[in-house]
């Protein structure tokens, strides 16, 4: 008799594609095609260089901050990433000002936060954590602890200087109050510190 096949695993959580030290990846706009950037294993904040991994074969489809909005890259995995997976995302109403976090379909944590004020409003889509910074290294505006998302706020204020990164730091969480971040209180973002890995992504929605 023949013993009964096992079934297949399913893989759990979304693929996390981190660039190994002293390694550069070249991120092109379709598989096979135009090189849009190469990349070193840093951010230019200086955290380990992670990519949220959307699709894979042929290739890696990835969340990358080098692209506009809703764009995706695809870079070749062989030898210069490595891969690992995470269960954990975030995910963001707009409409109640409410981040979960969540562990597949089950909710860890559930937050108020600030948002982007009208004319500078959140921008809304599919990102990811590319760096877990801390606030007091740029300003003691930003509260403890900055979560840098791969998203760009492409309606700034005019004369902005603070530039077009969209983050999870401190600041009020009263209402629409910022100019496109998402604020949350010191006890939740030092949860997202420890809870949260580098290539988490995140959905941000109305």
């Amino acid at each position: 008799m023949h013993a009964p096949a096992r079934p297949k695993r399913v893989a759990r959580g979304t693929l996390v594609a981190l660039v190994r030290p002293g390694r550069v990846v070249a991120v092109r706009s379709a598989p096979g095609g135009p090189v849009v950037a190469r990349l070193s294993s840093r951010t230019e904040f200086g955290s380990p260089r992670t990519f949220a991994v959307t699709r894979a074969n042929p290739g890696l489809r990835v969340i990358t901050t080098e692209l506009p909005n809703g764009r995706r890259g695809w870079v070749d995995g062989k030898g210069a990433l490595r891969l690992s997976r995470t269960t954990l995302a975030l995910d963001v109403d707009l409409s109640t000002r409410v981040l979960r976090v969540r562990a597949g379909k089950r909710v860890l944590r559930a937050m108020r936060v600030g948002i982007g004020a009208p004319g500078t409003s959140t921008p809304t889509g599919r990102f990811a954590i590319t760096d877990k910074l801390r606030g007091s290294a740029y300003s003691s505006v930003y509260g403890c602890c900055i979560l840098a998302l791969s998203g760009h706020q492409t309606n700034l204020p005019p004369g902005w200087t603070g530039g077009d990164r969209v983050a999870i730091h401190g600041g009020s969480t009263a209402g629409a109050v910022s100019t496109g971040c998402l604020h949350a209180d010191e006890a939740d973002l030092r949860y997202l510190m420890r809870t949260i890995p580098l290539g988490a992504q995140i959905e941000i929605h109305l």
